[in-house]
């Protein structure tokens, strides 16, 4: 590989910094970690730095939204899981942050509190620039060695993921390691069709890899579910009324021109589930009032999806179909796992919703490869390259020219 890991370094009482993705699915009721799969699948990474003092740096959430919280029930899921004491600090760039790290001993490993508690974590720099922020420049003194192992965020020029690859040596922790080797091992077998699922919530993001997927020869069909099957059937005129998102207009002309130029490519729902009064009633989408608020796909729409993914030579499924964390509306998620496990397909499931539902489910031996990545793995799969990716390279061409 390109990059460098875990095991081109001597990690025996180095002080590490691992920027890893703990972001959970979170109860917007209660506020407790519904899924944690990515916090499960830091401890291989952790086990191989056993002789080194580690600190651990995530984002949970993004400001404003119900996923925003705190690290310390990540702090106590860990340390139930790995059977050993995970120091946990209330700071991230300040001064108790960093008397916490300088008193770390060999073997021990503290969490930082949730990064985007620090402003510059929730703009994208250029690596250059991410180099010079505050977070950056006042932690990197106190480490030894970067590890990057956040495949979920790796699109992203957060601070924490490109800026200090670029002081510190930097290397691939396990799971950015086993991400790249299985999904370029699974994209040179990949066959047509390609059937594309993509639901959840970060729509700018879907529609920009869209096209890409579509231009790349990986996007033969693209099911919508989710808020991105409303936009798109806002722009096809049969939702009526405005979806009350932000930049509505320009995203919603984005879907409008992709159908334009791609009319066989999508499907959208042809009926849905909608909350009344905290019941799942479904209608066909010509049916839809001003006031209904869309949680899941249809019946209807299930099983016209589930002929198509039954035909797929590879599928490829990311995010949930609905408000999957309310059980009345997990339906539709769940039905779209199963047709994807029982197809004869290469299948490729991606976010960490959809890695809790695949559990919940047991489901996950029938597919070929799962990753808590979502947006990141959608853009992989374009053949993009991610920042995070860019950054690890260019920081083992720097340790190679030495």
């Amino acid at each position: 590989m390109k990059i460098l890991t875990l095991d081109d370094f001597d990690l025996k009482g180095k002080t590490v910094f691992v920027r890893m993705d703990m972001n959970c699915p979170i109860d917007p009721e209660t506020n407790e970690i519904l899924g944690t799969k990515r916090i499960e699948e830091a401890i291989e990474t952790l086990e191989s730095l056993k002789d080194s003092k580690v600190v651990i740096a995530s984002h949970q959430g993004r400001v404003g939204n119900n996923e925003y919280t705190g690290m310390n029930k990540h702090a106590e899921v860990l340390e139930k899981l790995m059977n050993r004491k995970i120091k946990y600090v209330e700071d991230t760039i300040g001064e108790a942050a960093q008397n916490a790290i300088k008193n770390l001993e060999d073997g021990e490993i503290l969490l930082l509190d949730n990064l985007r508690l620090c402003a510059e974590e929730n703009y994208e720099f250029t690596p250059e620039n991410a180099a010079k922020t505050i977070m950056v420049s006042r932690l990197s003194k106190l480490f030894d060695l970067c590890v990057l192992d956040s495949f979920p965020s790796a699109h992203r020029s957060h601070p924490s993921i490109v800026g200090f690859a670029q002081v510190l040596p930097a290397c691939a922790g396990r799971i950015v390691e086993r991400e790249v080797r299985n999904l370029d091992t699974i994209m040179t077998v990949a066959k047509a069709p390609h059937v594309i699922i993509l639901g959840g919530s970060k729509v700018p993001d879907r529609l920009e890899a869209i096209k890409l997927l579509i231009q790349n020869g990986r996007a033969d069909h693209v099911l919508l579910t989710g808020l991105i099957a409303n936009v798109f059937m806002r722009a096809q005129a049969r939702i009526k009324s405005p979806l009350g998102i932000k930049r509505e207009e320009e995203i919603v002309a984005k879907a409008h021109s992709l159908i334009g130029e791609y009319p066989d490519v999508f499907a959208t729902p042809v009926d849905v589930a909608i909350d009344k009064d905290g019941q799942r009633v479904e209608m066909d989408v010509r049916e839809i009032e001003k006031e209904d608020k869309i949680f899941d796909l249809g019946p209807k729409t299930i099983e016209y999806y589930s002929k198509l993914i039954s035909g797929a030579g590879t599928v490829f499924i990311s995010g949930p179909a609905g408000f999957f964390e309310k059980e009345n509306f997990k339906y539709g998620t769940t039905q779209m796992l199963t047709s994807v496990a029982n197809s004869m397909a290469t299948t490729i499931v991606s976010g960490g919703h959809l890695t809790t539902a695949l559990k919940q489910q047991g489901l996950a031996d029938k597919i070929n490869h799962i990753s808590t990545a979502g947006g990141a793995l959608v853009l992989y799969l374009t053949g993009e390259k991610l920042s995070m990716m860019k950054a690890l390279e260019d920081a083992a061409e720097k340790h190679r020219s030495k």
